[in-house]
């Protein structure tokens, strides 16, 4: 199966490479390295050092708190994060600086998989989620690489995915040291595609060992100052195609009642910046770009777009209340616990089967609510906007949820540390 998925991938090359030359035509920064995707790198760290791989910006945030155990345990190890996208690269280097290497990950190909182990050279590969590459796994089986697979979520959707592959999959996840899962149907899912059950461990979720820095709640202030203190503010961050425009229907019917409201809206690829702003402008409402109005904001202005990067946290924390986007559109929603954690009440969508679990402690604690469409989205804010004390309340339960399911970062380290001879500790 290995081999002819081996030859499959070949096939498909001309498509992928057609893809990325796509993605280059909206965002530039996509044929930056692009020698990279071939396992051709310019970064030569140290050997034996750790290798964490994290797809994008949200992988690269929930990967921070482990990267930071790291750099602090191990000072005098290396540590190389790869990414998939512009905007994980941006966030690796805005948060870590020249502290870790960064490069590209190499498409999944045996001889571009070779290629990177070789260059970098590691003694333990951590990879955030579910990215499952055969040749990738492969090659750091064939090497003695310990590899964990640490924060793991796998939807029922999938699941059914793999499942079509099951034979392939099986033996992919075989070579694969340790899985650290956010809960119990991620493990039954995880072993019915075939990984050892010896090596499946529930851990919870890393994304619940976040806090918001001092610095951070001090910029809110400013920035909600900015914003204006007499307004109601509500934030809709990591948007996708087709839902800014419910959004937009909402806001117009919140509006009817809070004239003075305003939205700050914050697509998830940046790439999307300029056609968003175009929407808004095109459905009537008066809207300023972040990166061009960082002071005072005009009185009038009624939709406030965040066309900056790694900035969702802050203007989360400025805001009354939050609606976390891809789940008004099926995307699978993304996460909401920067909400919970700034004491922020969240709305999010039906579509939240990438976060299926979380959205239901969020639902259960009296943290969120969950909106079917726009009308129901508009409803729920509307509250929040009459009764202070109900925004409290919900916020509330939000820390609280948090504060009460820290703890797998502690978990999975402990279980690296079983597994590596050479401790993070």
């Amino acid at each position: 199966m290995l081999t002819l998925y081996r030859v499959f991938l070949y096939l498909c090359l001309p498509v992928f490479l057609a893809r990325l030359l796509f993605k280059g035509l909206q965002n530039p920064k996509y044929l930056d390295r692009i020698r990279q995707r071939m396992g051709f790198l310019t970064i030569k760290p140290e050997a034996k050092g750790i290798w964490v791989h994290a797809v994008s910006m949200g992988e690269v945030n929930a990967a921070a708190p482990l990267v930071q155990r790291l750099l602090s345990a191990k000072p005098n190890a290396s540590v190389t994060i790869t990414t998939m996208t512009p905007t994980g690269s941006e966030r690796v280097g805005k948060l870590f600086g020249d502290r870790v290497s960064h490069c590209y990950l190499p498409y999944d190909y045996p001889g571009a998989a070779r290629r990177f182990l070789k260059t970098v050279e590691p003694d333990l590969a951590i990879v955030m989620e579910t990215e499952i590459w055969p040749n990738f796994i492969h090659a750091c089986h064939k090497k003695s690489i310990p590899m964990v697979y640490a924060n793991v979520r796998l939807s029922r959707r999938s699941h059914r995915g793999y499942r079509r592959f099951k034979k392939l999959i099986a033996s992919t996840l075989q070579k694969i040291d340790l899985f650290a899962v956010q809960a119990k149907p991620d493990a039954k899912r995880l072993i019915r595609l075939g990984a050892n059950p010896s090596s499946v461990h529930v851990t919870g979720s890393i994304k619940f060992d976040i806090s918001i820095p001092p610095s951070v709640g001090e910029a809110a202030q400013a920035v909600r100052r900015n914003l204006g203190w007499d307004r109601p503010v509500w934030v809709a961050g990591s948007t996708h195609q087709g839902e800014e425009s419910l959004i937009l229907e909402a806001f117009e019917s919140i509006r009817r009642e809070h004239r003075n409201a305003l939205l700050v809206l914050v697509p998830r690829h940046p790439e999307r910046f300029t056609t968003v702003f175009r929407l808004c402008t095109r459905m009537g409402f008066t809207t300023a770009l972040r990166s061009e109005s960082l002071g005072d904001i005009d009185s009038d202005t009624q939709v406030y777009l965040g066309d900056t990067m790694g900035e969702l946290q802050l203007l989360i924390a400025a805001s009354d209340a939050a609606f976390i986007g891809g789940s008004l559109v099926p995307v699978g929603g993304h996460n909401v616990l920067e909400a919970c954690a700034a004491s922020v009440p969240v709305v999010f969508g039906p579509h939240m089967f990438n976060f299926s679990e979380i959205s239901e402690m969020v639902l259960q604690q009296g943290a969120g609510l969950q909106a079917l469409d726009p009308q129901d989205l508009s409803d729920v804010v509307g509250r929040w906007f009459d009764d202070p004390l109900l925004r409290t309340r919900y916020g509330t339960a939000g820390l609280e949820l948090v504060e009460s399911n820290k703890g797998a970062l502690d978990r999975v380290e402990s279980l690296i540390e079983q597994m590596n001879p050479r401790p993070i500790n």
